[in-house]
């Protein structure tokens, strides 16, 4: 019998797969492969490879796909793949979640949360004080690609085992409904396709953002990436104090990549990513969630 986040996991691939989000172009490269570089090309192509043989179909050859594009499509398999696991682990993480692709489209920011709200008011006061904008900047306002997020207790919920909360006690608590507070962010999740230019670093930017502007619990801060080389893994993954960690889409299919037409310092890389629980796989994160 397959388990819940075996399936999903497979799903995943699946369908970056159907959606051409991982795809093989007209010149038979890898869509997450750096054309410019050989290791590259040679470790993506072989993932593909290990994952077609697990899906049991070829991937489509496709005309080049813009980067852009391929990280939006990305980041919204990746929100699925969250849907389809975290919120059926009531277990052990009970709660009503939300999860959500945001982006700067979506009306929902991170000032929307109960520890961020403050940063709304900030983001009012600086866009009518030109000195204050210039002083204070913006990078406070973060828009992570993905979040989960906890709703609010009607204190009917909070009393159903024995009387917990009364009038008295508890006016001030974020997860109480009736002290009008707003949703809990529990994790910003930055969906990251590849990592070939100094966007990728945005994600440790934010990262240092939500930790610095946070008031009260702070969330999880993780990055999902398909990135096939190791360097560039752990130019994000190394280092500890602003991402928890890094979850590879494919962590089994590339470690045997890696091993397989990598070079050895690729394969050392990727050991000391992996032993230093820097780096996990995509079927790790749901569980990680729940802590």
């Amino acid at each position: 019998m397959n388990a819940l986040i075996s399936d999903a996991r497979f799903s995943f691939h699946k369908k970056l797969f159907e959606s051409n989000t991982l795809a093989l172009t007209t010149a038979g490269v890898a869509s997450n492969a750096d054309t410019s570089s050989k290791a590259s090309k040679a470790i993506s192509g072989r993932i593909i490879e290990i994952l077609v043989e697990e899906q049991g179909h070829s991937a489509n050859a496709v005309d080049k796909i813009s980067g852009q594009t391929l990280g939006k499509l990305f980041e919204t398999l990746t929100m699925e793949f969250l849907r389809d696991t975290f919120p059926r682990l009531q277990n052990l993480r009970p709660g009503t979640w939300t999860i959500l692709q945001l982006g700067n489209n979506n009306k929902l920011k991170t000032s929307d949360f109960a520890q961020y709200e403050h940063l709304a008011y900030l983001s009012t006061m600086t866009s009518q004080n030109a000195q204050l904008a210039a002083a204070l900047g913006n990078d406070y306002l973060v828009a992570p690609d993905v979040v989960i997020y906890r709703d609010t207790y009607e204190d009917d919920e909070i009393n159903t085992n024995e009387l917990v909360v009364n009038d008295d006690v508890c006016r001030m608590t974020d997860i109480r409904k009736s002290n009008g507070g707003k949703p809990i962010l529990h994790a910003s999740v930055s969906a990251k396709f590849t990592m070939r230019s100094d966007r990728a670093q945005n994600s440790r930017t934010e990262a240092l953002n939500l930790i610095r502007n946070r008031k009260g619990h702070l969330p999880h801060i993780v990055v999902v990436t398909a990135e096939p080389m190791p360097n560039r893994i752990a130019s994000l993954a190394l280092g500890t104090g602003d991402i928890d960690c890094v979850y590879h889409f494919a962590l089994y299919e590339l470690i045997r990549a890696v091993k397989e037409v990598g070079s050895e310092d690729a394969v050392e890389t990727l050991e000391t990513l992996v032993q230093g629980k820097r780096l996990k796989d995509i079927s790790d994160l749901p569980l990680d969630l729940t802590v």
